[in-house]
């Protein structure tokens, strides 16, 4: 299980000072891939299916999201001569934590133990360095998120470049973590390695939050 989460000492300054804090997003990623070489500059253009039209605020947004790591990856968007289509996909879904701790405040036992308890990775209640108690959402959520890519010749429409990302976690970030989603879907373009692996990536956000 993967979770986009902050560095236990830096959560623990941050709770004091209210400083930013760094975060590693750590993705599952698996990709499939047909290319041997792409040359530098690729074009494309991004292609959406009939559902994603229904929303082109949302779609227009997950574009630029994942245009910013295609683009790191040497590709470059070209709407009027594309030698790929780029279709895209991202999902959100919230959920109870599977660490949620019954003991806690607004758990199904009340108030617990003197409120303490552990819920993610950082203790509620007494608390490390003497911190104040901090309590998680009453319904202990917890998202699950998934992005996608995929490439294909625009003369034959064949895939050439198949990519996914999975990630969990307790935050509800995701204007920050989709973006990072999509870095990491792409790690190893044109030629990933196969089977699927973990790919972690530091992100400085001051204003993630659970």
């Amino acid at each position: 299980m993967k979770r986009a989460f902050p560095a236990l000492l830096l959560v623990a300054v941050a709770t004091l000072s209210g400083c930013a804090t760094s975060w590693v997003v750590d993705s599952d990623v698996k990709s499939f891939s047909s290319l041997g070489t792409v040359a530098p500059g690729a074009t494309y253009r991004f292609e959406r299916l009939p559902s994603q039209q229904a929303d082109t605020a949302r779609q227009d947004s997950l574009e630029a999201m994942a245009a910013a790591a295609l683009e790191k990856v040497g590709l470059r968007r070209d709407d009027a001569k594309p030698q790929y289509s780029a279709q895209i996909g991202a999902r959100v879904t919230a959920g109870l934590s599977p660490w949620a701790d019954p003991w806690l405040y607004d758990g199904p036992w009340g108030y617990g133990y003197g409120g303490y308890g552990y819920y993610g990775r950082r203790w509620y209640g007494g608390g490390w360095y003497g911190s104040p108690v901090f309590m998680p959402p009453a319904a202990n959520p917890w998202y699950e998120r998934e992005v996608s890519i995929v490439l294909r010749e625009t003369g034959s429409n064949r895939v050439v470049y198949e990519t996914r990302a999975r990630n969990d976690g307790p935050y509800n970030s995701s204007a920050a973590i989709l973006p990072v989603m999509f870095q990491a879907a792409l790690q190893g373009f044109p030629n990933p390695p196969p089977g699927e692996r973990r790919v972690n990536i530091d992100l400085s956000s001051p204003t993630a939050k659970k």
